[in-house]
């Protein structure tokens, strides 16, 4: 009977023109009403003092609110109202089951969406076997798969412009979903959060809080939770090294992209040069990163988290991880015969993690990103309500 009264609800709501939340969306909706009226945890991260500026919770605020938790934990061993009480009060499990709704409503194309759901750690890794098999089979009937002459220049076993043709358009369709995705999202979510434009202050204080994550501290600097009630800094690290990883490695593609065009110097490069440098520090650094983030994940608290999107979670992590370690084999095994093969895997790695970025953990950066920054364009406007503090 209560299922078919919400459906009634629902259906005389879209009748009218009004906004419905779903089932999450409510979920969230209702715990906030308890903790703008506690308040305890108001000093624990941005997602608090945010919520103190309202007293109603329509779709946009919760997406926005739920954007900014980083589900550190420390609100849920905190709370007076977790369960077993009978408020059963769950702020981090609650707002991750919302997040994932927000990739896949956000999505581009819309009809995508549902990949979110189906792109687990079983999906990541059997699309990084296939297209590395793939390339291996191209390998093997063009005769170079195991070639012991190759003076270890990754152009012999595939042209410069074959490579080209088949991750640029990747990449930039990866980047084009996300964009769009994102502007999707900061359009509807700005009204809500005070609709003023972004300060050179605002931007700078955003930057400075998703370069620290300032907001894994717990909010008193001693780390959040993970598998108990015990303070740890260990998410933080795991996940500054995979951000700082992810970027190096980045950052070393992108300079040898320039060398490439602009000064005609051919790949593959050697120490010290830039790009090597950089790819090497940041393909350790993004090695260690994901298997600390594997370990915690899989000793995480499952309250703490939504479980559906566990899959999701690891898969990311996993491609991430084989990108790295594969990437490192490539450079430790250049001069070698084995070079053809360690290369075709890595491609296949890489290109299965850019074809995923889109419809994956990935985006939770870029959506918490920009829920930041609306946070500091936000709690710089006179506060209407006058509760709560900063």
């Amino acid at each position: 009977m209560q299922t078919l009264d919400t459906l009634t609800r629902d259906a005389r709501a879209l009748a009218n023109g009004e906004v419905v939340l779903s089932a999450p969306e409510t979920e969230v909706a209702r715990q906030l009403q308890i903790c703008n009226a506690c308040r305890y945890c108001e000093g624990f991260c941005a997602m608090f003092p945010a919520m103190t500026r309202r007293l109603e919770f329509g779709k946009a605020d919760i997406h926005y609110l739920a954007n900014l938790c980083h589900n550190c934990g420390a609100c849920l061993h905190a709370c007076q109202y977790a369960p077993p009480h009978e408020f059963a009060v769950n702020v981090p499990q609650a707002m991750a089951q919302v997040r994932g709704q927000t990739y896949a409503d956000y999505a581009w194309p819309s009809a995508l969406g549902a990949l979110y759901k189906r792109n687990g750690l079983t999906l990541s890794l059997a699309l990084a076997a296939g297209l590395s098999l793939f390339l291996l089979l191209a390998l093997q009937m063009n005769g170079t798969l195991w070639a012991s002459k190759l003076p270890g220049n990754f152009y012999d076993v595939f042209p410069h412009n074959l490579l080209v043709s088949l991750f640029a358009p990747v990449f930039l369709f990866a980047a084009l979903a996300l964009s769009l995705g994102v502007r999707r999202f900061w359009r509807d979510i700005t009204p809500a959060t005070s609709g003023a434009a972004v300060t050179p202050p605002a931007a700078s204080e955003a930057t400075q809080d998703v370069l620290r994550l300032k907001y894994l501290d717990g909010g008193h600097g001693e780390g959040c939770h993970n598998e108990d009630d015990a303070f740890t800094l260990s998410r933080r690290r795991a996940h500054h090294l995979t951000f700082y990883g992810f970027m190096l490695c980045f950052a070393a593609t992108s300079l040898g992209t320039v060398y490439h065009y602009a000064f005609g110097w051919i790949a593959p490069y050697d120490l010290p040069s830039m790009p090597k440098l950089l790819g090497a520090i940041g393909g350790v650094s993004l090695l260690l990163g994901t298997a600390g983030l594997s370990k915690l994940h899989r000793q995480r608290h499952p309250m703490h988290g939504d479980a559906a999107q566990k899959p999701m979670d690891l898969g990311f992590i996993a491609l991430l991880f084989f990108t790295s370690l594969s990437g490192l084999a490539l450079w430790l095994g250049r001069g070698s015969a084995a070079l053809p093969a360690l290369l075709a895997i890595h491609l296949g790695v890489v290109m299965a993690l850019f074809a995923t970025l889109p419809y994956g953990k990935f985006a939770h950066g870029i959506f918490r990103t920009a829920a930041l920054l609306r946070h500091a364009v936000e709690k710089r406007q006179p506060n209407q309500l006058g509760l709560g503090s900063e």
